[in-house]
């Protein structure tokens, strides 16, 4: 059942998620915002639909899912700009998970070509 862990786009968003949650926990010592809180479940619902979608077993159920999951990686990647433009985050550490979710953004993008083929 976890054959999606050899998905790249899981691989990823999973890397994405270890790194970005515990800057949000840090975060949330300095600051006590919505937008801390919405990055992390941002974070977790990218990760979440690519293994429902996959789990799902359907070639139209994975792809809406991975829609879903692009929509959540988008706006995990704008929340986090502005987290580091407020100075809420730390701008190197946050450049890791950016750098995670670009990657996470295109494999998820390749994946929905691949499957609209």
């Amino acid at each position: 059942m976890d054959k999606y862990r050899s998905l790249v786009a899981w691989q990823y968003a999973h890397q994405a998620l270890l790194l970005g949650l515990p800057l949000c926990e840090e975060a949330r010592t300095h600051v006590r915002s919505w937008l801390i809180d919405q990055l992390g479940r941002a974070l977790v619902s990218i990760e979440a639909n690519i293994v429902e979608g996959y789990a799902l077993g359907s070639t139209a159920q994975f792809k809406r899912h991975l829609v879903i999951a692009r929509g959540s990686g988008s706006e995990a990647e704008t929340l986090l700009r502005g987290a580091v433009e407020l100075t809420w985050v730390d701008a190197g550490r946050a450049a890791a998970v950016l750098q995670a979710l670009d990657r996470t953004l295109g494999a998820i993008h390749g994946l929905i070509r691949k499957l609209s083929n």
